[in-house]
């Protein structure tokens, strides 16, 4: 017998790891459910209930083509001896996987017992992520020859093998605690599709400028990015179906035809800027718990204001932006990248905060919780990375660009649904309507110049620059590797000192 391991591919369109098995014989599908994986410090209720989503649906398409998922609850290799007793496994199939350090550690239990037990491990690639890279020469180029490559059809049969499945386990049997998400996201493959095609040709023609405002990219941004996490859609086929809509767009008539082409241009960029994140873990896996650039340990380590950071998680800063973007995202799991970054950069360099914690914070928050690229995307806010531009955002003068007249602010603030939009973005000028919201907890200027003149005076320190340079090679991005006739162009050396890089995501 086989087993297709599902892990963060729950589809049957596209999935490498199951058309391979199905040209092999019979299989079972499996999903295991691991307790003590859904019991670490970035895990919560919120990914749980989408993860049940997925699975239910993920159930229904096996089951219309003769085969129901298996469940099983437990440890993993605890899970595949009991399955290889009962039928003796000859081939386990899984795409490789990059994700938080407690399945790095369960993998590499797998690969151990695997070898052990004389059977094969299958391990195709999902989205364009190299194991073993040594430096990002020619990177674009392959990912760019993957995400071409035809789709692979949904296996359309497979042989009902007799199993029993578990149960999965509630919420509250995991211990995940109910955390004030009310406006929760559905999972599974129909709602994705329905996300993909609305985006393309519906909500996705402001994407270029209304991505960065809270006001409008919620319906402006695709909000696939919970999907791409989970695996109801490959990479490959949003590459796919954007790649069809600029060409249905260019043969198409000319009205709006600009502003659309430019939609698709951005956000094709930033699907390539999703799998370059998630390279830098898979070659550095210490980023979730370690800085990138060691110039900067014991920049933040050694203090940690507990009543700031308790201000930060609970939308109680006294800065209407930050808090208003963190009481959205509490109650709806989602909020544009640009506010994420504010978040970050606020925790890291006003509050001057370790990343960790309001890293894990995040994480439990973010239904599209993405270790791969969250790690890196917290690390480049909080300048430790050693390669990217120092970006300290001004709370005030983001909610002034992004939310001019307050809107936002207002519908997460009920506090301040009085004030003036005059002080909208300064409550504390009219103290008289604040209502209850707190005062400042730091002054914004001077925090943000103490903490320029601290991590400034570190990338100013030329005796890093060798540990850069290494950095630079290996985790840097390239210029786009993509010829005038969409054809790979011959990569160019990068030198070891090179430009910092600042990128966004597909959120």
């Amino acid at each position: 017998m086989q087993v297709v391991w599902f892990k963060r591919d729950l589809r049957i369109q596209d999935n490498a790891a199951l058309a391979m098995a199905a040209q092999n014989g019979d299989l079972l599908p499996l999903y295991i459910l691991e307790p003590v994986l859904w019991n670490q410090a970035d895990m919560n209720r919120r990914q749980y209930q989408f993860l049940t989503d997925c699975l239910a649906e993920l159930d229904q398409v096996l089951q219309k083509i003769g085969q129901r998922l298996i469940i099983k609850v437990g440890d993993a290799v605890d899970v595949l001896q009991q399955l290889d007793s009962i039928n003796s496994i000859t081939a386990l199939w899984s795409h490789q996987e990059t994700w938080n350090g407690w399945t790095y550690s369960r993998d590499q239990r797998v690969k151990a017992w695997i070898k052990k037990s004389n059977i094969l491990w299958h391990q195709p690639v999902q989205n364009g992520v190299i194991r073993h890279l040594k430096e990002r020469n020619g990177w674009a180029s392959h990912w760019h020859a993957l995400m071409n490559k035809p789709l692979l059809l949904a296996t359309d049969k497979i042989n009902k093998i007799e199993h029993d499945s578990d149960f999965l386990p509630s919420a509250k049997m995991l211990g995940l605690k109910d955390d004030n998400y009310t406006a929760c996201q559905q999972g599974g493959r129909s709602e994705a599709l329905s996300l993909l095609n609305s985006f393309l040709y519906q909500r996705g023609e402001g994407y270029t400028k209304e991505m960065s405002s809270p006001v409008t990219a919620f319906d402006s941004c695709s909000r696939l990015s919970s999907h791409l996490a989970f695996g109801t859609l490959s990479m490959r086929e949003v590459f796919h179906a954007v790649e069809q809509r600029r060409q249905e767009l260019k043969n198409g008539p000319p009205a709006s035809k600009r502003k659309w082409l430019s939609a698709i241009r951005s956000y094709s960029g930033r699907l390539r800027w999703h799998c370059h994140f998630i390279q830098k873990l898979e070659d550095e896996t210490c980023l979730e718990f370690e800085n990138l650039h060691s110039a900067y340990n014991n920049l933040r380590e050694q203090v940690f204001n507990a009543e700031h950071f308790e201000a930060w998680k609970t939308g109680l800063t006294g800065y209407p932006m930050v808090d208003a973007c963190m009481r959205a995202l509490i109650s709806t799991g989602w909020i544009n990248f640009r506010m994420r970054a504010m978040l970050a950069s606020f925790a890291s360099y006003h509050l001057w905060l370790h990343w960790r914690q309001p890293a894990l914070h995040l994480a439990r928050l973010f239904v599209d919780y993405e270790p791969r690229i969250h790690y890196a995307q917290i690390q480049m806010q909080s300048g430790t990375t050693g390669i990217n531009s120092i970006r300290i955002n001004n709370p005030i003068k983001q909610g002034i660009d992004h939310d001019p007249e307050g809107i936002f602010i207002r519908q997460w603030l009920p506090e301040l649904r009085n004030m003036s939009t005059k002080h909208i973005h300064k409550p504390w000028e009219c103290p008289s309507k604040m209502n209850g919201y707190p005062m400042p907890i730091i002054d914004e200027k001077t925090a943000r110049k103490s903490a320029s003149d601290k991590i400034y005076s570190i990338c100013k320190n030329t005796a890093h620059q060798p540990e850069t340079g290494q950095i630079v090679i290996k985790h840097a991005s390239r210029k786009s590797t993509m010829n005038k006739n969409n054809g790979p162009k011959k990569p160019k050396k990068t030198p070891a000192k090179a430009k910092p890089i600042q990128g966004e995501l597909p959120f």
